[in-house]
């Protein structure tokens, strides 16, 4: 990533909040590094030296700052934007890919020698994969240790590190303090919610439309995987080593998390999830600009600041339910996904089959979270399923099955790094999958902040709601001005309808 010291240090002066996690800031005469927005006095300019990543401040023996807290900060909206190697990258070690499987497992999901893949990394971000996923790590052990009552040796191999060891000189290295220090500084403000229950806060780039995400989850949570209540959306979440379960409360300049595992090594890959799922990392103040330029849209933008695109925690999840809502409304695809889950589980889901209505039982099957909420199905679990327990045309049925085969024999990839043009083709190659449903899931599961809907009905309502044109072929023309964040705009017309 290319620097402009001039811009970046009167980002530092202003203390502008809105570059934090874009860069970091290296303070040579102190031997810290800190976000832009640090309150403290500003550096003098011979002692700046800046950064693209905290590994990469690191690396050159700063420490975090114990005052605003970069490790902290919002991750950098370039890893949405960009669909390369270095975006892909940097999303799957966010998802804890590198303490799962090493570098050659990173290696092997991009399809580039460990060699190159350092190559390219320490280019764009100062350090290696190792180096970005030990910063991490880092940052995992810090939450774990301010936030609960484990051991340092449980802390250690929770937050993916190799022994204790390794996680005391990480540590001491990265935040200039002994792990035991860093527990009595923070020792009043544990959360006593029970084991495996941790509360953290997640920040975000202001401002944040919170209600709009809200509403968006409401009308289509699902019984016994998420809901909205009190405004907190809670859901359950199927993780790497186990399962878990979510509660997250947007406030003032961040959201607050109460996350529920059970096995803490899934901290770091949890927490991914919820960011991604929140869009959390975007830059909205960039993609108000761009979309406030177009006087149809101006209004919105102006009276909804913030609006974000709802992610997804389970790329597979999220799959089924695109398939599921292909040409029905939201509320009898909600109706149809209620009874997918009840053939599943017939304990945990009362269905009236006069009416469709459903009440959620306790759930206690081998999905279940810590709390009472679960993820979705698993591709096998749906595979499992008989023919009465779709409650769909045959046609839809065969899609949902070809989609989970396609899925387990590892012909479609859904994970969070996949590469987006090929995920989408091999969608479309699938029996019953068209570009309405592949464009859907580039915009939510794979993150793609430039996908237009354009024949999508509601999206065309919206369209001529603000007087745009309202034909796909007209419409996707006029949208050009809206590049890279069509996806935004989609939101906005959804909205709109």
């Amino acid at each position: 990533m290319e620097l402009d010291f001039d811009r970046c240090y009167r980002a530092v002066d202003s203390r502008d909040q809105r570059f934090d996690g874009w860069f970091y800031t290296g303070v040579t005469s102190t031997g810290i590094y800190c976000r832009p927005s640090c309150p403290a006095i500003t550096p003098k300019r011979q002692n700046v030296r800046f950064f693209p990543s905290a590994a990469a401040a690191q690396g050159v023996g700063l420490r975090a700052c114990r005052r605003c807290r970069p490790d902290a900060a919002p991750g950098s909206p370039l890893w949405d934007v960009r669909a390369d190697v270095v975006g892909r990258a940097m999303r799957l070690i966010a998802d804890g890919v590198v303490d799962r499987d090493g570098v050659p497992g990173l290696a092997s999901r991009l399809g580039y020698t460990e060699r190159h893949l350092h190559r390219m990394l320490s280019a764009e971000m100062g350090a290696g994969p190792l180096a970005l996923a030990r910063a991490q790590r880092a940052q995992t052990a810090r939450i774990l240790i301010e936030t609960t009552d484990l051991g340092m040796a449980e802390i250690a191999f929770a937050a993916g590190f190799g022994s204790v060891r390794q996680f005391n000189d990480t540590l001491r290295e990265v935040y200039a303090s002994a792990p035991s220090d860093l527990r009595t500084a923070r020792g009043g403000q544990r959360t006593p919610a029970g084991a495996g229950t941790l509360a953290l806060k997640l920040a975000y780039r202001p401002p944040l439309h919170a209600k709009a995400l809200l509403d968006f989850f409401a009308t289509r949570a699902l019984p016994g995987v998420d809901e909205v209540r009190d405004g907190t959306y809670r859901r359950g979440l199927r993780l790497p080593h186990g399962t878990g379960e979510v509660a997250l409360t947007p406030a003032a300049g961040h959201v607050a998390a109460t996350l529920r595992l059970t096995d803490l090594r899934d901290l770091a890959p949890a927490v991914a999830r919820c960011r991604r799922l929140l869009d959390l990392d975007a830059d909205p103040a960039a993609i108000d600009a761009t979309l406030a330029a177009d006087p149809a849209l101006a209004p919105a933008v102006a009276a909804e600041p913030g609006i974000r695109v709802p992610r997804a925690v389970d790329g597979f999840e999220m799959a089924v339910r695109a398939v599921i809502g292909q040409q029905v409304s939201v509320a009898a695809a909600q109706k149809t996904l209620t009874r997918l889950l009840a053939a599943h589980d017939p304990v945990d889901h009362e269905v009236d089959e006069a009416n469709g209505d459903q009440t959620p039982g306790q759930p206690h099957d081998q999905r279940g979270g810590a709390g009472g909420l679960r993820g979705f199905l698993s591709a096998d679990e749906v595979l499992s399923l008989p023919d009465s327990g779709f409650g769909m045309p045959v046609g839809r049925r065969e899609t949902v099955r070809g989609l989970a085969r396609a899925v387990v024999d590892g012909s479609v990839d859904l994970a969070p790094g996949v590469d987006r043009e090929a995920a989408v083709r091999g969608l479309l190659a699938l029996p019953g999958i068209g570009p309405w449903t592949a464009n859907y899931l580039a915009m939510r599961a794979f993150g793609d902040p430039d996908v237009l809907l354009s024949t999508d009905l509601a999206v065309r309502r919206g369209a001529a709601a603000l007087g745009l044109p309202d034909k796909p072929t007209t419409l996707d023309g006029y949208a050009d001005r809206w590049r890279p964040w069509r996806s935004y705009a989609t939101m906005r017309l959804w909205r709109a309808a």
